[in-house]
């Protein structure tokens, strides 16, 4: 049973759960984006289970009237296995979505996952019209190219800066220079996309760039945070006609999930941990 400190953070253990908290979302004008919780599966048997979950998932989805969708691993449903495991996975749960009208997200995880995720995403976007979308981190210095790329790959493309600890080979370490490259990158996205500019970030000030931006070239665009963190401030975009959409985790493997975010807060910390221990 998960504790009422980590409920602020995921949605129950059941996918009925979940979508009931975007049932809750949506009567705030919030759409919702559900990601079973579990990564980094090394038996074949874990990723397809996760896979059947998702592909539940989205019928579940898609016999109601929510405005939600889904977002996977790749190291979840078979990566760390192998990139044919991965394909076979996600190629099920995406043409399940597809017939379902339920969009696809595909999370980005570290750099050595990079290539072979926009392989998927590129070849997926093309087969059905753009119900698919990845995320991209602005840490990495080779983002720029991949966003050249997805300009012309049909689908939506989510923004974050990164939380992963990148060699300073390949990627930025100063928050500084992290911020900004997001800068950079976003006016790019507004100015060469023609649709599905996704701003992953909590930070006000981004989230006002891309309004102005947005305000300059017209480009659509949706704002996403993480279920738990400001969320008054997400019903407050919303109701500025913003559209908002609220990242959320469910399952059985919350604990991992919590730390994070606990970790993320660490005034906190003390706090959160006595209520998961009931002390």
């Amino acid at each position: 049973m998960i504790p009422p400190i980590a409920n602020n953070f995921v949605a129950g253990e059941t996918s009925d759960g979940a979508v009931s908290h975007v049932e809750s979302l949506n009567r705030d004008g919030i759409a919702g984006i559900l990601n079973l919780l579990g990564e980094h599966y090394t038996d074949r048997a874990d990723a397809d289970a996760d896979a059947d979950a998702y592909v539940d998932l989205v019928r579940q989805l898609g016999a109601t009237n929510l405005d939600g969708c889904v977002s996977v691993k790749p190291s979840q449903i078979g990566l760390d296995i192998g990139d044919h495991a991965f394909r076979e996975n996600l190629d099920r749960i995406v043409d399940a979505a597809d017939a379902e009208g339920v969009f696809v997200w595909v999370d980005m995880e570290d750099h050595e996952t990079t290539d072979v995720t926009l392989d998927a995403v590129d070849d997926l976007g093309h087969r059905t019209g753009g119900n698919v979308g990845v995320c991209v981190q602005a840490n990495l210095k080779r983002t720029r190219d991949d966003l050249e790329r997805l300009a012309d790959v049909p689908g939506k493309v989510r923004l974050v800066k990164g939380a992963y600890n990148e060699p300073a080979s390949i990627a930025y370490k100063e928050k500084s220079k992290v911020d900004e490259v997001y800068e950079e990158l976003l006016e790019y996205m507004f100015t060469e996309f023609d649709d599905g500019v996704a701003v992953g970030s909590h930070d006000p000030h981004m989230i006002a760039h891309a309004r102005h931006l947005h305000e300059q070239y017209g480009t659509p665009y949706e704002v996403q945070m993480l279920m738990g963190v400001r969320e008054d401030g997400q019903r407050d975009l919303a109701d500025a006609d913003i559209e908002m959409w609220q990242y959320v985790p469910y399952g059985d493997k919350w604990f991992s999930y919590f730390y994070r975010r606990v970790r993320e807060r660490k005034s906190n910390a003390l706090f959160a941990l006595r209520a998961v221990a009931g002390i």
